[in-house]
């Protein structure tokens, strides 16, 4: 069972759940495919606290994914071995091509060691771990690494579990139905690998005690109407009250249902079907 779970000996122990990774076949990582991860605190480069509640954490490396997979077109790999990464909720499989050269993709459900996983410019077998242009996969099947713009490599459809469906093409253009039940269309030459992402039990597991989370580099984070007005917006005054303001951060940039996309950069006429209506914040 990939979900353990223990008997209840400790507070923290009561509502654990553990993930067994099965599927994981080596345990260290590829050295030439690694370099080091430094911490940053939740800092940018100018030293602010861009991002609240980050520091700590176990130690990582990083492991350099190959999410273009262009410039290994038409060159055979083989699945050597499915790994652990500390810095993604999926797994990783390490292609190892006919050529010596050793490369990170994320691990599809289905994909063992010994498979093939091809990567081409035209229609081939479109099997897990298979990567080409949209224009040659089949209507109908589950892709991720799904490009947003030619050449830039997989940004949809990253996460444990996730997969965009492939509904149809019209005009240059091919319509997924993504997770979140958004309907958007990208070019028909970006390109994307078939299947879904493997380690969808991720969601199941629990963590069970805050210490967890420190593991993680998640700090605790101090509630807004707990602090004072000159510190947050949702704090000072009598009582707890937000004062019918919306949740928001230290800022004033909106927590919850806000906009996060760019607006210079945004291509809302390339979606069919919000994930939420409009009146949830999203962009008009």
């Amino acid at each position: 069972m990939p979900i353990r779970k223990y008997k209840p000996t400790s507070a923290g122990r009561r509502n654990a759940s553990v993930n067994l990774h099965v599927e994981v076949t080596k345990q260290r990582p590829e050295k030439s495919l690694t370099t080091p991860l430094p911490k940053k605190g939740g800092r940018n480069h100018h030293g602010v606290v861009t991002c609240r509640g980050r520091g700590g954490g176990h130690k990582r490396l990083y492991r350099k994914i190959d999410f273009k997979r262009i410039d290994r077109v038409g060159v055979a790999a083989t699945v050597t071995s499915i790994e652990y990464d500390p810095n993604r909720s999926c797994y990783i499989a390490l292609l190892t091509y006919e050529d010596g050269v050793k490369r990170y993709i994320p691990a599809p459900v289905g994909l063992k060691v010994g498979d093939a996983a091809m990567s081409a410019n035209e229609a081939i077998e479109p099997k897990a771990g298979a990567n080409m242009p949209l224009k040659f996969i089949p209507t109908g099947l589950d892709v991720h690494c799904v490009e947003l713009q030619p050449g830039k490599g997989g940004q949809i459809c990253r996460a444990a579990g996730a997969h965009a469906r492939l509904s149809n093409r019209e005009g240059g253009m091919a319509t997924l139905v993504l997770p979140s039940g958004e309907i958007r269309q990208v070019s028909v030459d970006c390109r994307a690998t078939v299947g879904q992402v493997g380690n969808s039990d991720h969601q199941l597991r629990r963590l069970g005690k805050a210490g967890k989370s420190r593991h993680y580099g998640r700090r605790p984070i101090t509630r807004g109407v707990a602090k004072d007005h000159a510190s947050h917006p949702l704090g000072g005054g009598e009582g707890r009250s937000k004062s019918n303001r919306a949740p928001v951060g230290p800022t004033g940039v909106p927590s919850k249902g806000g906009s996060t996309r760019n607006r210079k950069q945004h291509s809302s006429k390339l979606i069919i079907r919000r994930r939420k209506s409009r009146r949830y914040g999203q962009l008009k």
